[in-house]
């Protein structure tokens, strides 16, 4: 039936021709894929535990920015009891995180400038977590790194082999009364300087009063 004038046409909103049915399309182009890149190597492990190691240092803040000054710590009490000699701090712990704070004393020594080699770390029950690793590798190897003292030591406190050093720290990590007793003296001579006594603080004072000034 053929439009009057009147009426307006209608065409399709597809622009340009329609293809047939049967014309073909040209395939897209692949999208380029990288070679794929050598892999970042796993980080290798950290010894166990908190010895040496273990334990990282704070990153310094970006240049230019200046970092406010760390708020200065009161320090820890005295052990009661303690005579003349080696200065004796007690750092308050539970048997369960005494070798924690242990390791936390001796970051604070070597950020206030101590050296490794001054400080030596006992325990009173279980070793010390990198005592055992290098242990591991023998006796003669562990007991040489005491003898080359160049860094942190860690032994048991019933070790006659474990030297003297300028600092002392005691983790009372277990045991019973007579062995934390028994360790206190014993930790008390090894140190020239400094003593830190890491453990519960109601238990330390009752049995400092019965430990003997150290010569």
């Amino acid at each position: 039936m053929p439009l009057t004038p009147e009426e307006p046409q209608i065409h399709e909103s597809v622009p340009g021709p329609r293809s047939s049915a049967g014309s073909t399309r040209n395939p897209q182009t692949p999208r380029p894929v990288p070679a794929p890149g050598p892999r970042p190597a796993p980080p290798r492990p950290a010894p166990p535990g908190g010895g040496p190691a273990a334990r990282t240092r704070p990153s310094p803040g970006r240049p230019g920015v200046p970092r406010p000054p760390a708020p200065a710590a009161a320090p820890p009490p005295p052990v009661p009891g303690a005579g003349a000699g080696a200065r004796v701090q007690l750092v308050p712990a539970t048997d369960s995180t005494a070798v924690e704070t242990a390791d936390e004393t001796v970051d604070r020594l070597l950020d206030s400038g101590r050296a490794p080699g001054d400080i030596l770390v006992l325990t009173t029950a279980e070793q010390h977590p990198w005592a055992l690793h290098e242990l591991s590798f023998g006796e003669d190897a562990y007991w040489k790194q005491l003898d080359e003292g160049g860094d942190v030591f860690y032994a048991h406190a019933t070790a006659e082999r474990a030297a003297r050093r300028a600092v002392v720290v005691l983790a009372v990590n277990g045991g019973t009364d007579e062995q934390a007793a028994a360790a206190l003296p014993a930790a008390m001579a090894r140190a020239a300087e400094e003593l830190h006594v890491c453990g519960d603080p109601q238990r330390l004072r009752a049995l400092a009063g019965e430990v003997p000034a150290p010569a």
